[in-house]
């Protein structure tokens, strides 16, 4: 699994209403896209110029301007002067490591969630920072990277579905289902994850299995980061008096409310999982050097009357009448014989072979 960790020991000592951008997005390009609509129109387009989504602002329709990529600042700065957001809004935009939370600011709600979504190799997961700004005739939205899981939202709107007869709340609501829904996703792969470790531990228990364990641990953890904060999110948006979320929409915010509550206990059922890796570990090694000590036990136990045989008559003494038989090593030999099988039988009998 593969996780977005951030820094921000750089940042440490500046001022606030300081916007930051993650080293690693720095050079990643910067897509914005439009989408005006209500019950009979829509329109949707790509923008180059920042510019062109200022004549939005005004109108009775609702506006969803997504922009993928988080490295100009210039372009947010400037997104967020035409829809007068706070400075310490866009420094929370720019906060990749910000964890879920929701700010009522009265004229527009602020939201930040993480994204989660599977990788081509469709075994690592990816972390992705987005925010969220809810207006009273649009939304905005920012995602670190160029590339998201709403596709089939936009679908939903191009064919005139029920979306488009609802305000940038229930859009709002779209938006956070679609994330919670991929959740649900991501759960399936790590699951897929869990019980490939967990065989592995009872079949072939290694080194590189410990560090696998270690690396979930750590994974899980992120996840946890992540995931447990949206339940306080959706439940205070949903409790929230805003004018701007209408009382239609709350039930639909329940209902993701209840898929989060599902996620979240799925997430601690894998922890206790893992957790429970690190016995199963140990208990596979165990099991494996009492089979490696029995072996060997069974070895040490045949040779050692074998070695007193050999020992006995391996005394230089004069007066030992079976050095003089003529078949005296044959039938030395075949009395050893003899003492091996009985000993292989005896064992096999005990089922310690």
């Amino acid at each position: 699994m593969s996780l977005f960790r951030h820094t921000h020991s750089k940042w440490a000592g500046q001022p606030p209403e300081t916007p930051h951008v993650n080293g690693e997005l720095s050079h990643q390009p910067v897509r914005i896209t439009v989408i005006d609509y209500d019950a009979t129109h829509f329109q949707e387009k790509q923008v180059d110029l920042i510019s062109e989504c200022f004549p939005f602002r005004d109108t009775e329709t609702v506006t969803w301007i997504n922009v993928d990529g988080l490295g100009d600042t210039k372009i947010i700065e400037d997104l967020g002067n035409c829809f007068t957001i706070h400075p310490l809004i866009l420094e929370d935009i720019f906060n990749a490591g910000q964890r879920p939370k929701m700010e009522d600011l009265d004229k527009y709600i602020y939201l930040s969630l993480k994204m989660l979504s599977c990788t081509n190799t469709e075994k690592d997961i990816k972390i992705e920072h987005f925010s969220m700004i809810i207006g009273s005739n649009f939304l905005l939205s920012f995602q670190e990277d160029v590339g998201d899981i709403f596709d089939p939202v936009r679908e939903r709107i191009r064919k005139d579905g029920r979306i488009r007869k609802f305000g940038p709340d229930y859009l709002a609501y779209a938006l956070i289902d679609g994330i919670v829904d991929n959740y649900f996703v991501v759960m399936e792969k790590l699951e897929e994850q869990v019980e490939d470790l967990e065989e592995e531990l009872l079949v072939n228990p290694t080194q590189a299995s410990l560090q696998k364990i270690n690396q979930l641990k750590k994974d899980m953890i992120f996840l946890r980061k992540s995931v447990w904060p949206l339940r306080e999110v959706i439940n205070n948006l949903e409790r929230s008096e805003s004018p701007l979320i209408k009382e239609s929409t709350t039930i639909y915010l329940r209902d993701v409310y209840d898929h989060t509550i599902q996620v979240i206990d799925t997430l601690e059922t894998f922890r206790d999982m893992v957790s429970g890796m690190i016995d199963i570990y140990l208990s596979g090694l165990s099991y494996k050097m009492n089979e490696i000590m029995k072996v060997l036990t069974l070895i040490a136990t045949i040779f050692i009357p074998l070695t007193f045989v050999v020992g006995l008559y391996g005394m230089n003494f004069k007066n030992m009448p079976e050095i003089e038989w003529e078949f005296g090593y044959y039938s030395v030999l075949i009395v050893m014989v003899i003492m091996v099988a009985g000993m292989l039988f005896f064992f096999r009998r005990k089922k310690w072979i």
